[in-house]
């Protein structure tokens, strides 16, 4: 079954083949026959009502430095393709949102990857809230007197911007720590949103792990062990991935949640766990596929695969 796949996505010239999960479903993809073309966000168009992009054929191969060819640009309507994959990374931004409204006109007569709508109701950093259960004590606000209160609660904790990514502007503020208030002012300059405060795990020196939901099915899981003096476990800030396995506690926290990404059409997630806690559910632009292969575990891009034909074979009349 050879589709017609478009991969909206960031500058593909840029890509760290090694590491990118989309450069591995592009591969995936690729090898299964599908047909692959390639548009940047900002290319993206809505225009009486359609919606299209100058979208160029693509071919890629694993060469570094020589990783993809295109073919000329040629204003498609999207709609007129079977698959979007939504791939360009966050911040979760009006720009971000406005390509899930626009995607949303299309979906699921092209099934778009993530439901566009769904990823729209579900940022990292709120949707997790939504398992209580689970997840560390957690405060989001602009209020100052409530993290100050939370704080000495707490003692030791994490602030974070809402709809951050990649752990920029994460900090530790440990319960002497006198930066707090300058903190807060930096915030409150860079950000109209709230923060998200949470109580800091010292589990995380054993590692920040990632694990892969496909279509609401465990896939697989690596941890990432933060690298000395540094309090983010990110591999691009100099974390150290290395193999793991689920403990119960986790297998848990993927039996209660997969349902649920699964109903909303969330094929691809990846959700971040330290200790007994899941901290964030990533539903935007997902990565760990080329990791966990690496560490001997599932192929990650074939169940992706797996479950976009099995949803548009389902949707045929």
């Amino acid at each position: 079954m050879a589709l017609s796949v478009a991969i909206q996505m960031d500058p593909i010239e840029k890509i760290d083949i090694g590491s990118d999960s989309t450069f591995a479903l592009m591969l995936e993809g690729q090898k299964r026959g599908h047909n692959l073309y390639y548009y940047g966000p900002r290319d993206l168009s809505f225009r009486e009502g359609k919606v299209t992009a100058p979208a160029r054929p693509l071919s890629v191969r694993a060469v570094k430095g020589d990783h993809f060819t295109l073919g000329e640009a040629v204003v498609r309507e999207i709609s007129s393709l079977d698959v979007v994959l939504m791939r360009q990374d966050p911040p979760f931004d009006m720009a971000y949102i406005t390509a899930t409204h626009i995607l949303e006109r299309i979906h699921p007569s092209t099934l778009v990857v993530n439901d566009p709508a769904h990823v729209r109701n579900a940022p990292e950093k709120l949707f997790v809230t939504e398992f209580a259960d689970f997840i560390p004590p957690t405060l989001i606000t602009s209020d100052g007197r409530e993290i100050r209160d939370f704080r000495e609660r707490y003692k030791d904790i994490i602030l974070k911007p809402l709809y951050g990514n990649g752990g920029a502007g994460v900090f530790r503020v440990r319960p002497d720590d006198e930066n707090l208030g300058a903190l807060l002012e930096m915030f409150t300059a860079f950000y109209r949103e709230p923060v998200i405060v949470q109580r800091y795990l010292p589990e995380v020196r054993k590692g920040d792990k990632r694990i892969i939901l496909v279509d609401g099915a465990f896939a697989g899981a690596i941890n990432r062990v933060p690298a000395a003096g540094e309090a983010r476990s990110n591999m691009h800030v100099g974390g150290r991935p290395e193999k793991t396995e689920l403990t119960a506690r986790e297998r848990d926290i993927c039996a209660a949640i997969g349902p649920e990404l699964k109903r909303r059409g969330l094929i691809f997630t990846g959700i971040d766990v330290i200790g007994d806690y899941m901290t964030e559910i990533n539903v935007t632009s997902p990565t760990g596929i080329q990791e966990v292969r690496r560490f001997g575990g599932a192929d990650i891009a074939a169940l992706v695969w797996d479950a976009i034909e099995r949803r548009r074979k389902g949707s045929k009349p």
